[in-house]
């Protein structure tokens, strides 16, 4: 892979290559990612979906949209260090007109919508879909759909459809949000079909990165940034470079301010703070902590410092490892490399057992469970009752409760299953919650 054809500034529908010298320098193309990812509804509906403690009614637990604007000022960070490095090394692309804010800007809007497609309820709620599949009614649809549409569901995957919301063609708006191909390679962190799943133990393999919907939009994009296929035996690819740094982004985040999101609910006891937080980094100044007074404060110092340091760690990593991310050969995250490894996963493994299996955490995941498993077999049932001709007059009701953009006729079962999926994995949280009360005949 080169990184001149990784920067690619084409969006779908472009007949001409998009030159970096000719970008407007107000108004560049890469920023203008960011720009329409903030004004899209998917991003919106984020700030009312689960972070780690659901329907909190506290004000400082974060959502999936601080989260998401957290994780992308992180990886802006992240790029621009990076691609300040990059252009000593390249010194082409210097000359192409690229800067390192141009890496910066990548970065930060595949962050900021790194989490687009996830289902309301946290990541049970990409569990709560596929069981509905796997387990539940909608099990009797296997024998109708190939083995690639059926894991696609079973295995519902919060990136995938991500990608599907960012690239989706709908009437009068051809390509999605039509962002560059150089943030959508940078975005998409598994370049695989979800089958064969888990086929080795590269990093890339962990997951799968788009439905069989959005093949042909998944093709184009590696295609034109010429991301190296890595099996001959279906669709596979290793990452665009800068999926590594949006991963990173994610996962210091994660690991950093969940555990303090623990700490300020009181579920992680306030001395676990410094003790953990010190063995990140070495510029605590202690004098300055005791000085402060609340402990909300105390612990937004540690994080500070502790994403600081985690910061220098991945640039590091990712700068000393180049040649082997652009071979494909680099098979694990850069956190999961870091001399920080094993305080990372006594952090993680504290925020398991007191913030992650909470009762609070377990009560509202299991009622996920149920509410959306309920919302598709009503939808799904009556989709599919349409399609046949059987349509009750209860479904033809519920049916009016879709939004517009989700009563088109399909042909194929397949996408008008994908069609409900989508339609309930964007739900937020309080959505969900009132609609379910709604369809089950509560309407006060």
């Amino acid at each position: 892979m080169n990184w001149e054809q990784l920067l690619s500034l084409k969006r779908y529908g472009d007949t001409k290559k998009r030159l970096r010298a000719e970008q407007d320098e107000t108004r560049l193309g890469f920023e203008v990612d960011f720009d329409r990812i903030i004004f899209s509804s998917a991003f919106r509906s984020l700030q009312d979906k689960t972070q780690v403690i659901p329907l909190s009614k506290t004000d400082f637990v974060h959502t999936r949209l601080t989260h998401s604007l957290e994780v992308s000022v992180v990886g802006r960070t992240l790029g621009r260090r990076v691609g300040k490095e990059l252009l000593k090394r390249h010194p082409k692309l210097e000359k192409l007109g690229y800067t390192f804010n141009d890496f910066g800007a990548i970065v930060a809007a595949a962050s900021l919508m790194h989490d687009i497609g996830n289902p309301p309820f946290g990541h049970s709620g990409e569990r709560a879909i596929g069981e509905y599949f796997k387990t539940g009614k909608g099990g009797q649809l296997k024998d109708q759909l190939t083995d690639l549409e059926y894991q696609d569901l079973i295995d519902f995957e919060g990136n995938a459809n991500g990608l599907r919301i960012l690239t989706e063609n709908r009437k009068g708006i051809e390509g999605g949000l039509r962002l560059s191909y150089a943030t959508l390679g940078a975005f998409i962190k598994y370049p695989k079909e979800s089958l064969p799943k888990k086929p080795s133990k590269h990093i890339v393999d962990k997951k799968y990165g788009f439905f069989q919907s959005e093949k042909e939009a998944f093709l184009d994009i590696v295609e034109d940034l010429g991301l190296k296929k890595k099996d001959s035996a279906g669709i596979s690819y290793y990452r665009h470079p800068l999926a590594y740094l949006v991963e990173a982004a994610d996962d210091i985040c994660y690991t950093i301010i969940d555990f303090e999101d623990g700490i300020n609910l009181g579920l992680i006891d306030e001395e676990y703070a410094l003790e953990y937080m010190s063995k990140l980094t070495k510029h605590i100044n202690r004098e300055k902590y005791y000085a402060l007074e609340h402990k909300k404060d105390r612990t937004g110092y540690l994080r500070a410092l502790a994403i600081g340091s985690l910061i220098d760690e991945a640039v590091t990593i990712f700068l000393e490892n180049e040649e082997e991310i652009l071979n494909g050969d680099f098979d694990r995250g850069l956190m999961d490399k870091c001399k920080y490894e094993a305080q990372i996963n006594d952090i993680i493994n504290k925020s398991i057992e007191k913030i992650y299996r909470s009762k609070e955490v377990i009560e509202k995941e299991v009622a996920g469970y149920k509410i959306i498993a309920d919302v598709l077999d009503v939808f799904v049932t009556a989709l599919n009752n349409k399609f046949n001709n059987t349509a009750s007059n209860y479904d033809k009701l519920v049916l009016n409760l879709l939004p517009e953009e989700y009563q088109h006729e399909k042909e194929s079962l397949y996408d008008r299953v994908m069609l409900v999926c989508s339609y309930v994995a964007g739900l937020s949280d309080g959505f969900a919650i009132r609609l379910h009360k709604k369809l089950a005949g509560n309407i006060v």
